[in-house]
């Protein structure tokens, strides 16, 4: 069954507009909105938040928006600007979240994310990332995911939230209840049905197809089937003009696993001769199943390193050929290079002694194909401990800094420190016993302190920041990473609660 995300962007004009205006020639404190014209006619197409909270709204007259607010900001729409920076989105989201990812004009984009969940932590956080990746960039989304792609992009324009999560099987409680200019019917055909009494879409689908057809045509049947998922509607994938792609198609179609697998491998092997012929190495790629019933599969795979070694990446698919359903049978395949990096060739050299050269990115590969996050932590220039290491790239080059540690550091760092229960001597006297997570433990043998300010210049908070951290052994032998918040003396250094923050090997 086909999961569907639909991303909404509702001021992806006005967005657009404040992160070019480089130069700061528009004023966040006025208003600002984009006036649409056609013929002598002018209107708002879009506003910011200041001009919605002073009473203009989008279809207001331009005319009649300047009669209420005398310092209006006004921009001319610019629907090719906001094209390209939609098709921007969507080959960024292609390399992200999706092979299956096409502009939902104009505000939004859509993806088939069926089987690619996984890699993001499932559903509920795959939503909640794309949310905060777009905020993080300034940008405002609202994101749906259902069984189909009318459901998806109805909910996502139709609910307030800023993320809708529709389980399996579960449109029709979802969408009953949404007005029809969910249905991406024309404003006419809306304008028709709400004289006649119809207000949602549960109405309008409660009620015989035969005099609506007679009246309106087939469109809103159309519809209907689509947002309940009874229609198939294929999204056609979106690719990068400079896209590296080759395909088969098939006078007869196919459906045999053994079959499949051996187109797979001659796909495989015409890729790697076109990236060959342009020096380049696939990061990503994704085979795209075509099916005789109108609808898509995809499959992504993906290397730590560039590669174009036909047998690994013909492995790496075969791998994964059993999530493939053909159904009425596939009439095309598709092979793109969604990602990729130069790479030179390596010459061989002898060597009178056997060099053994141990190279772990196939095992990072089928790791990382399985659903797994593979990364290498690397050092920053940090004396807080959680701030001293970042995730990094398992194939990124060596970072530059290292730790320059005096006292030891335990193997494993908790990601956020456990408040504990412990008695002890102020101000600098080692616990004498804890108690962490239930467990009561006696300290048999304890060395510190070792003080750790803040950094004030990344918090002014941490201005008067204290930590002392002891290394502890309990009486079975387990060691242990504990800090007193504060001096011990003086309460604007901190609370003087303890906390355990790591544990040693």
């Amino acid at each position: 069954m086909p999961r569907v995300v639909s991303i909404y962007l509702p001021d992806l004009a006005i967005e657009r507009i404040r992160r070019a205006d480089g130069e700061g020639r528009l004023s966040d404190d006025l208003p600002l909105v984009v006036i649409a014209k056609s013929g002598s006619k002018r209107w708002i197409a879009a506003l910011d938040h200041v001009a919605r909270q002073a009473g203009l709204h989008v279809g207001m007259p331009a005319a009649k928006a300047q009669a209420i607010i005398r310092d209006l900001q006004m921009i001319d729409a610019d629907p090719n600007g906001d094209a390209v920076a939609l098709q921007r989105i969507a080959l960024w989201a292609l390399t992200q979240y999706s092979p299956v990812v096409a502009r939902d004009a104009p505000d939004g984009i859509v993806m088939d994310t069926e089987g690619a969940d996984h890699l993001q932590g499932g559903e509920e956080l795959m939503l909640s990332g794309i949310v905060n990746r777009f905020h993080g960039r300034g940008l405002t989304a609202r994101v749906a995911i259902a069984d189909s792609w009318g459901a998806a992009h109805a909910l996502a324009r139709a609910s307030k939230r800023d993320t809708v999560l529709v389980p399996p099987g579960a449109i029709g409680r979802f969408v009953e209840r949404l007005p029809i200019s969910s249905l991406r019917l024309g404003p006419d055909v809306v304008g028709s049905l709400r004289v006649l009494g119809f207000q949602t879409i549960g109405e309008l689908s409660a009620t015989p197809r035969a005099p609506l057809a007679l009246r309106f045509g087939p469109e809103i049947g159309r519809r209907l089937d689509q947002i309940y998922g009874h229609l198939p509607e294929p999204i056609e994938p979106t690719r990068p003009v400079e896209l590296i792609e080759v395909s088969r198609a098939f006078a007869e179609p196919i459906g045999a696993p053994e079959t499949i697998a051996k187109y797979v491998a001659r796909l495989v092997a015409e890729l790697c001769d076109a990236l060959g012929k342009k020096g380049l190495g696939v990061r990503r790629a994704d085979l795209i199943v075509h099916k005789v019933d109108n609808t898509m599969q995809a499959i992504r795979a993906g290397t730590a390193k560039p590669a174009r070694d036909v047998a690994w990446l013909t492995k790496l698919f075969e791998d994964r050929i059993e999530k493939i359903e053909p159904g009425f049978g596939i009439e095309r395949l598709s092979l793109a290079a969604i990602m990729s990096e130069p790479l030179a060739e390596a010459q061989q050299t002898s060597s009178l002694v056997d060099e053994e050269v141990v190279d772990i990115a196939p095992l990072i590969d089928i790791i990382g194909n399985r659903g797994q996050r593979v990364y290498r932590v690397a050092p920053v220039a940090s004396d807080v401990p959680e701030r001293s290491v970042r995730r990094i790239g398992v194939a990124t080059a060596t970072v530059g800094t290292s730790w320059t540690l005096h006292w030891p550091r335990p193997v494993r760092l908790l990601a956020r420190p456990d408040l504990i229960e412990v008695i002890a001597l102020l101000p600098d006297h080692p616990p004498v016993s804890f108690t962490w997570r239930g467990k009561r433990r006696r300290v048999r043998r304890a060395d510190g302190p070792e003080r750790i300010f803040g950094e004030w210049w990344t918090r002014s908070s941490e201005f008067d920041a204290v930590r002392d951290y002891f290394v502890i052994e309990d009486d079975d032998g387990e060691r242990f990473w504990i800090f007193r918040s504060g001096d011990g003396i003086d309460a604007a250094t901190g609370s003087h609660k303890w906390f355990m923050h790591g544990i040693f090997a």
